[in-house]
């Protein structure tokens, strides 16, 4: 496998974008990834260690020019989710747990890889993805409550959490309420006047700063403290079967989200800029990249959407942008982690709340709404299900939620029947009773491939349109829409053949692709209908129809 191939080439100007870019993205990323380590209940710094080596695994070995590979807040709640109960936030074990999560995560990743599942991403449809970072959104920014009015934080679910985070309004800290406050309206301020302006960076180090000079430490308001300096040490987390066995449900749930969320946001940059990826070289990267995560101490990573569009946004058009950031992080880990232990906690909760309020797709879901309402429910339902229930249920939910939108288009698919306009072109007719293309013939294309759940759909279509009074001579099935026939569908065909030939119908098939018509032989329906009933379109189906009519006339 090519390394390098979202790097190269690069032209000399390009080289300048990119690191203004990766500049920008360290801007914007080390913040965010503070954050996002608060969520995973990690210690801060690991965070760092997130867009230290893996993304620079992923920006040697992927082939996206545009994905940012890092801590993200969607695979960093799910990780809490399944840690929570196994060992104390932030201790030793919870470490090693979530590098065995991260090391597991990858191995599955670049098992997908191996057995070319790079498909598996459009398993999560992108009314679901919208509806699944919406509960995402809503639960992480909840969780941030009580650091946010420095108030003990509850356990249990997210909806008694918020409960009791609000009973403890009343004995809300003051100094951390109005450092959030101030963060909230900087952020707000920051956004609508001067968007450009990396919010997070400005409100980070703007905390730190009047920190340091009021002393806020001192007068009871919690801070970050100390955050170690230097290089993650390397090694294999320590682990046992049974943490292994603890794990695996966890670590699937961050497998589907990082092929999901990095695929549609590598395809969605790819196509804006008229460039090809391989998703299947970019799950070498993305495993990589976790491997990486889990042998630096650090926790699952993945292509992060909102990373992404900063980086192109600031004219970055390379994975060079990214290797400029992480060359960024080794100088912060290496020299200015202490300047980041004045940071107060209420602040750090706020910047992750707003990062979480901004996963809200509020607009995506009104759109959906507007659209396709039966969509939004579903995406609704995945949303609150992640809320009350859980992310990792709410991965479960979202996967079958998209598989069964999916199967409720195939079941019912809009079919219909084919006939010619006044002017000479083809137009499609509803499935009605006795509908003709013209009189003895029915040219009817079924909308989706054949399969055992919609064959009775089938059937009832062509028991409507040829059980009347006036009898069909021909019944062409247009194939157009039929990318598959399973058994089941064969044995229908097979019924439907016999039945139009009771009726003195004869059946014929037009527009087929060669790989269903090689089913269609192996089947046996071939030898059923003749292989002279096969026709390249509908166009040669109405052509022979009339040239039979013609001769029998004549006789």
């Amino acid at each position: 496998m090519p390394l390098l191939q979202g790097v190269l080439p690069v032209s000399r100007s390009g080289v300048r974008a990119d690191v203004v870019a990766g500049l920008a993205g360290a801007a914007l990323g080390i913040p965010e990834v503070l954050g996002y380590a608060k969520i995973a209940g990690m210690p801060v710094v690991t965070g760092l260690y997130t867009i230290l080596l893996p993304m620079a695994v992923f920006a040697v070995l992927g082939s996206s020019r545009h994905l940012v590979v890092g801590a993200d807040s969607a695979t960093a709640a799910i990780l809490a989710a399944g840690l929570a109960g196994l060992a104390a936030a932030g201790s030793p074990q919870y470490v090693a747990l979530a590098g065995l999560a991260a090391l597991l995560a990858g191995a599955m990743l670049l098992l997908a890889r191996v057995a070319r599942l790079g498909f598996l991403a459009s398993f999560l449809s992108r009314t679901v993805l919208i509806g699944f970072l919406t509960g995402v959104g809503v639960r992480v920014a909840i969780g941030q409550l009580a650091d946010m009015l420095g108030v003990p934080a509850s356990g249990g679910g997210t909806l008694p959490r918020l409960v009791d985070t609000l009973s403890e309004v009343p004995d809300a800290q003051l100094g951390a309420a109005l450092a959030s406050v101030a963060a909230i309206v900087t952020w707000v301020g920051l956004r609508r006047l001067a968007p450009r302006v990396p919010a997070a960076l400005v409100v980070v180090v703007g905390a730190i700063v009047v920190s340091q000079a009021a002393d806020l430490a001192a007068l009871g308001l919690a801070v970050l403290g100390d955050v170690p300096r230097g290089l993650p040490h390397l090694g294999v987390p320590a682990f046992s079967p049974h943490d292994v066995a603890s794990l695996l449900g966890v670590s699937a749930s961050m497998f589907v989200v990082i092929l999901a969320q990095s695929s549609a946001t590598s395809r969605a940059f790819a196509a804006r800029h008229e460039e090809s990826f391989d998703e299947n070289v970019d799950l070498v990267g993305l495993g990589a990249a976790n491997v990486a995560a889990a042998f630096t101490g650090a926790f699952v990573v993945n292509g992060s959407p909102t990373k992404t569009q900063l980086v192109d946004s600031a004219g970055g058009r390379s994975q060079l942008a990214q290797l400029t950031t992480s060359g960024v992080v080794l100088l912060v880990l290496l020299l200015l982690t202490g300047t980041l232990a004045p940071l107060p906690i209420a602040v750090l909760a706020t910047v992750v709340f707003l990062i979480a309020i901004e996963l809200i797709d509020v607009r995506g879901m009104h759109r959906i709404l507007a659209v396709r309402r039966i969509e939004f429910v579903v995406a609704l339902i995945t949303a609150v299900a992640v809320v009350a229930l859980g992310v990792e249920q709410g991965v479960v939910l979202a996967v079958v939620a998209s598989m069964v939108d999916h199967l409720r288009h195939s079941y019912d698919p809009r079919s219909s029947v084919l006939a010619k306009s006044a002017g000479g072109h083809w137009q499609s007719l509803p499935v009605t009773a006795g509908g003709r293309t013209e009189p003895g013939l029915v040219i009817y294309r079924f909308g989706s491939s054949l399969y055992f759940a919609n064959t009775a759909a089938f059937l009832d279509d062509v028991t409507a349109l040829t059980a009347t009074a006036e009898p069909a001579t021909w019944f062409c099935l247009d194939a157009a829409a039929i990318g598959d026939v399973d058994y089941s569908a064969a044995a229908v065909l097979f019924r439907v053949h016999e039945l139009l030939q009771s009726r003195g119908t004869r059946l014929v098939l037009s527009n087929l692709i060669a790989p269903v018509q090689h089913q269609l032989d192996l089947y046996g329906v071939t030898a059923a209908v003749g292989p002279d009933a096969y026709f390249a379109t509908a166009g040669e189906a109405l052509e022979a129809y009339r040239t039979a009519r013609g001769h029998a006339d004549d006789q």
